[in-house]
């Protein structure tokens, strides 16, 4: 039986409420030092739907488990099928205008670096340099036999070789690319092997259930310490993966600002909320800053998205 992780977090009445001033963002900004650390609400402004706030994922949908991926092959059929039909849509999703904030401000020499929980390559693809990917990215692919990894787009193509006239619909997609299907949709969906191996593949992501990588999270608070500030954008918080480095800063004495239409489990430690949505937000910090962000033209939909 499919279990559902452990995800929910519950607002207490002693939280201190949000605000509509973006002020003491900008005030942070300007002295530089920044770290940005973000979540899913970064991305549903690009069509790519979060976990927990209005209409969010977990209302609906369990999200795969490690233990369930690794122990089920009927389950990676599944998370396959799903993700393969899912990829369509996301790995079309294009930035929006708080990832092109992100990236101007970087440019603009604000930032200390990006840490995001995100897995869509967004940041990347509205230029960011040197992103830490706290869960990895569905950008890529792994063995778990030989630890080969390759491109997500070239599994996409083998799976499509594989499964000719493999067109369901699904009425939703989910912020891990997983689109909703039923089993008879899923029905006999070919899952391709390792091409070096013969191995299981798995998406470069840390699932629900597995541990971020060592490295990556002394990565992490390698840039916790070096920052001045911590900015949270579009993260409710809930997981300790993320809520650790809120947890780091305000112990170090770092300013932690938060962006966020919703309460968040870090609000305690920070020393504001702007509970606005993080486009407007984004650029009317830009704006405050005279920062001139992208819009989004080819110059920036061109770029790439690493895959490897």
């Amino acid at each position: 039986m499919r279990t559902r992780p452990t995800l929910s977090w519950t607002p207490t009445d002693d939280l201190p409420p949000g605000t509509a001033d973006p002020g003491p963002v900008a005030d942070a900004l300007r002295a530089g030092g920044v770290l940005v650390l973000s979540g899913a609400g970064l991305s549903t402004e690009s069509g790519i739907p979060d976990y927990r706030g209005e209409g969010g994922s977990l209302r609906r949908h369990t999200p795969m488990t490690y233990q369930e991926f690794t122990a089920s092959a009927r389950a990676r059929r599944r998370y396959w099928a799903r993700s393969h039909l899912g990829w369509r849509t996301f790995g079309r999703a294009a930035p929006n205008a708080g990832h092109r904030a992100v990236t101007a401000f970087g440019r603009h020499g604000l930032l200390a670096g990006v840490i995001t929980q995100n897995v869509d390559g967004l940041h990347q693809a509205a230029g960011s340099e040197d992103v830490v990917e706290l869960h990895g990215s569905l950008g890529r692919v792994v063995c778990l036999a030989c630890g080969a990894s390759g491109s997500r787009r070239d599994l996409a193509r083998r799976l499509e070789e594989a499964n000719a006239g493999f067109e369901p619909v699904a009425p939703r997609l989910n912020p891990d690319g997983d689109a909703d299907l039923t089993d008879d949709q899923v029905g006999d969906f070919s899952v391709v092997p390792c091409a070096h191996c013969g191995g299981v593949l798995k998406p470069d992501v840390v699932f629900f259930g597995e541990t971020v990588p060592p490295r990556r999270v002394e990565r992490c608070r390698e840039l916790v310490d070096g920052a001045t500030s911590l900015l949270v954008l579009g993260s409710s918080l809930t997981v300790m993966s993320g809520l650790r480095f809120v947890r780091q800063a305000a112990q170090a004495g770092k300013p932690v600002l938060i962006v966020n239409r919703d309460p968040t489990r870090g609000d305690r430690h920070a020393v504001t909320r702007v509970a606005l949505p993080l486009g407007t937000a984004l650029t009317t910090l830009a704006d405050r800053l005279g920062i001139p962000v992208d819009g989004g033209d080819a110059s920036v939909r061109g770029r790439p998205r690493p895959q490897a």
